[in-house]
């Protein structure tokens, strides 16, 4: 694919011209993490450096998210406003204590950006700050979308459902993800399914509690639920296909209070990945039918729950080449490589449902480091090459303006 402009060595530039005043906002906004769908701070920061931008900024009434308007100056040149892309930066943390020992670490008890949504959101205000002083030779609107509730929230569901993406309707997205555990620049994607859906799983199991000394005259929930949690292994290990997998993880059981009682109820938890809805649907069933069907065999009683999480993250094949071709042309050929699919989850996966896009990694591995054991993701000690956001404010320019001009073509 040609990427069909002549600006991919002057975006590099201008990327690299932004890095200062990415770095500063990263810092800030790293120091000052806000957790959930409501980051108000963040969000005044991001504003704060939008400000005097041509952005039409527009906000829902869910969450403290928004999204900042671009109306190119050639939208109109052909009897129309030109096509749309949509660009996304995350801009929640997480609620872990940081212990990474850097002069601006969290300043906030409990909160952490480690997860790198403190340089996403700092690359797409870079980005929106490039493009704006390109406006009058863009033949079309960008859309950026600063959104929350990622970690778990489901953030962007709740700006979709506020109508944040419907006023215009973007024809593409595309969103961008650092990770610790790649060379600085690296970008890595797949066309199809990028990452798994997650269901949060929740069952109780109801027997009959007393004395631990006389279990016969209890009905002990407590091997049940050990036996449910058997049962579960052995179905996806054995009934699931290994072409299309599942990853079920009962993560903690709760019970009891001292040695000599046996308790009356088990909580059980966990989580569910799959890579398809239809093997999504099929293991649902098969924890609901497993439950109360194995409490029901020894007499007791159990109770399922599944809290839905997100689906399904399915980039657009011809939208991953699009992000292929910037990449390399920004690069070099050895800059974008395929990945596997991976069994974490994304809620940029909403938007994605919504229209054609693509979500691709960049690596962000600090100088010096190993690249295979620098901490990871939601790690309390996780850090970045902050260099690593003149390459993304590169690719978001590059592939907002390649979309622009010449759509998936």
């Amino acid at each position: 694919m040609s990427l069909g402009f002549e600006s991919v060595t002057d975006w590099t530039a201008v990327g690299e011209d932004s890095l200062d005043d990415a770095i500063t906002l990263r810092r800030a906004i790293h120091a000052d993490p806000e957790v959930g769908l409501h980051c108000p701070r963040t969000s005044d920061k991001v504003k704060a450096a939008l400000a005097g931008l041509p952005l039409e900024i527009r906000e829902g009434t869910s969450t403290t998210g928004f999204v900042a308007i671009l109306r190119g100056g050639r939208a109109g040149n052909s009897g129309g406003n030109g096509r749309t892309v949509l660009l996304r930066g995350d801009m929640d943390a997480l609620p872990m204590q940081e212990e990474t020992g850097l002069p601006f670490a969290s300043k906030i008890d409990g909160a952490m950006h480690a997860c790198g949504h403190d340089s996403h959101t700092a690359m797409l205000v870079g980005a929106a700050k490039a493009l704006c002083a390109r406006r009058d030779e863009l033949p079309g609107t960008v859309v950026f979308m600063f959104q929350p509730g990622e970690e778990g929230h489901h953030g962007a569901r709740h700006m979709i459902a506020d109508g944040l993406l419907d006023a215009p309707l973007p024809e593409a997205g595309f969103a961008l993800h650092i990770s610790p555990n790649m060379p600085m620049g690296h970008v890595v994607s797949r066309a199809g399914t990028l990452m798994a859906s997650t269901d949060t799983l929740r069952a109780t199991i109801t027997g009959r509690g007393g004395h631990a000394a006389m279990p016969h005259d209890c009905l002990d929930p407590l091997p049940i639920a050990c036996e449910i949690v058997t049962a579960l292994q052995t179905y996806v290990a054995r009934q699931v296909a290994v072409t299309d997998p599942a990853v079920l993880s009962i993560t903690k059981l709760n019970a009891g209070s001292a040695h000599n009682v046996i308790p009356s109820t088990v909580e059980m938890l966990g989580t569910m990945r799959t890579l398809s809805e239809r093997t999504r649907e099929q293991v649902r069933a098969a924890f609901i039918r497993m439950v109360e069907g194995i409490a029901a065999a020894h007499g007791a009683v159990g109770t399922p729950t599944i809290e839905e999480g997100y689906p399904v993250t399915v980039n657009d094949e011809r939208a991953t080449e699009l992000m292929k071709a910037c990449a390399t042309a920004i690069g070099g050929e050895g800059a974008y490589q395929v990945m596997p699919p991976m069994m974490g989850a994304e809620d940029f996966s909403y938007v994605l449902q919504k229209l054609p896009g693509a979500m691709a990694f960049i690596g962000a591995a600090p100088e010096g480091s190993d690249p295979r054991t620098n901490p990871p993701l939601h790690n309390t000690k996780m850090t970045i090459d902050e260099r690593v956001m003149a390459h993304g404010i590169a690719m978001h320019c590059a592939v907002a303006e390649r979309f622009l001009a010449n759509g998936f073509d």
